[in-house]
């Protein structure tokens, strides 16, 4: 017979032994469910109370039974209300999860239960409370009179237990009374282990997330995925493009540092500017990830196709001769686009930096329905090209073009590398 999680019947060598059976007894699992079904029943004494008001007021020939029956009606509203609240559920949830060891998501935030779902949630409830009374009734009852019983074989409370009568035991019956004892807490225990392990199977059905809640949670999830790879485009692009320019900077003056030292200065002048940028653009990012809300990291501007003559400047400072051709007015553009846009000629700058040689060509063409771009240098190993060796940033671009509904081709073309973009938008009159 297979064990259950909870500590249950185990075979040693084809026999139960004694420890398994004395295992649900004393796990811990069962004195958590234990505690979970009081909870139970400590919430339904309200609910005992007000049947038991509401009982003697309509014994009572005084009080007016339509009065009577109209405050019945209000307090079984807001005694049934509360059963249905997606909080009772949340709550129950909780409770579950840290008391039968079950694990349960919590509901999804934002998301309002349907009435499926409500229903199972008041159904669980209303399970929870019944089994949970009827356990402290047990308790309050089965408990002392098994105390009792065991107590007199000692000589304890002969004065009670000996003038009553107990189905066809009375007070002589010492030995079989405290037999009685035992077997009531016994029992007692495997009734708390099994309702607990009943509770705990039928939770993830009654409480479980519905279809809706489940969709709404993979949503939600595929939202912070989707930012944080936004993120770590940012980071890539923006740091990346900086530490490139930086380090082609410091190459060039390490080679001239003794024939041309303008040009050394002019360098230092360029990877100081670069760390500038980089540094401005991660404190940006970082103030995304800590969620400062209305800070000023979180505020801070994003670049666009607008700051495209000081991109291409900083491309040639860096030493690489940029022929940039631009047609339309990148104001024009949807905010979205121009800075997607911006970032993809960021990293295609930065990949010919890395990977290429010689001049890069680049157009910057805004069409009334759709922003084109190209880039074009020439590759240092033209037959043997690599598309992946520009690492994530030829990922990353694929991800904004993908995102704006845009197409994308890089790849060799002869001894150049090309690299095509379009992204569409809405026309705007």
């Amino acid at each position: 017979m297979r064990g259950s999680r909870g500590g249950a019947w185990r075979r040693q060598n084809g026999r139960v032994t004694p420890r398994a059976v004395l295992a649900p007894l004393v796990a811990g699992s069962t004195w958590r469910r234990g505690v979970f079904l009081l909870l139970g029943g400590v919430l339904v004494l309200p609910y005992v109370l007000l049947v038991v008001t509401f009982a003697q007021l309509l014994t009572r020939s005084e009080i007016p039974r339509p009065l009577v029956l109209a405050l019945l009606v209000i307090a079984a509203a807001i005694a049934v209300v509360p059963v249905f609240l997606d909080g009772s559920r949340a709550l129950e949830i909780a409770a579950v999860r840290n008391l039968l060891g079950v694990d349960l998501p919590d509901p999804t935030p934002g998301h309002r239960g349907d009435r499926e779902t409500r229903l199972r949630g008041a159904l669980w409830i209303a399970t929870h409370l019944l089994t949970g009374g009827l356990v402290m009734a047990a308790l309050f009852s089965a408990v002392p009179m098994a105390l009792a019983f065991i107590a007199q074989q000692f000589g304890i409370g002969d004065e009670i237990v000996g003038r009553e009568r107990f189905g066809p035991l009375d007070g002589r019956d010492t030995g079989w009374l405290t037999l009685t004892g035992v077997a009531l807490l016994v029992g007692l225990g495997y009734a708390v282990a099994g309702l607990g392990a009943l509770a705990g199977s039928m939770a993830p059905v009654l409480l479980g997330p519905a279809q809706a809640e489940r969709i709404a949670a993979l949503e939600a999830r595929t939202t912070r995925l989707a930012e944080r790879n936004r993120l770590a485009r940012e980071l890539h692009d923006s740091v990346g493009h900086a530490l490139t320019v930086a380090t082609l900077q410091a190459g060039a003056a390490r080679e001239l540092l003794d024939r041309d030292p303008e040009f050394v200065r002019r360098a230092l002048t360029a990877i100081e500017e670069a760390g500038r940028t980089a540094m401005d653009e991660l404190d940006h990012v970082l103030g995304l990830l800590r969620e400062t809300g209305g800070g000023p990291a979180a505020l801070a501007p994003q670049r666009t196709l607008a700051d495209l003559d000081r991109l291409v400047a900083d491309a040639r400072a860096s030493g690489v001769p940029v022929d940039a051709r631009r047609a339309g007015d990148p104001a024009d553009l949807p905010a979205a686009v121009s800075r997607e846009g911006y970032r993809i000629v960021q990293e295609g700058l930065t990949n010919a930096a890395r990977h290429g040689r010689g001049p890069v060509a680049l157009r910057v063409d805004v069409r009334p329905d759709a922003l084109e771009l190209e880039l074009v240098n020439a590759l240092v190993r033209p037959r043997r090209a690599d598309p992946g060796r520009g690492g994530r940033g030829l990922d990353g671009m694929r991800e904004r073009v993908l995102l704006l509904g845009g197409r994308l081709t890089a790849g060799p073309d002869a001894d150049r590398w090309r690299v095509r973009v379009r992204l569409p938008f809405e026309e705007t009159r």
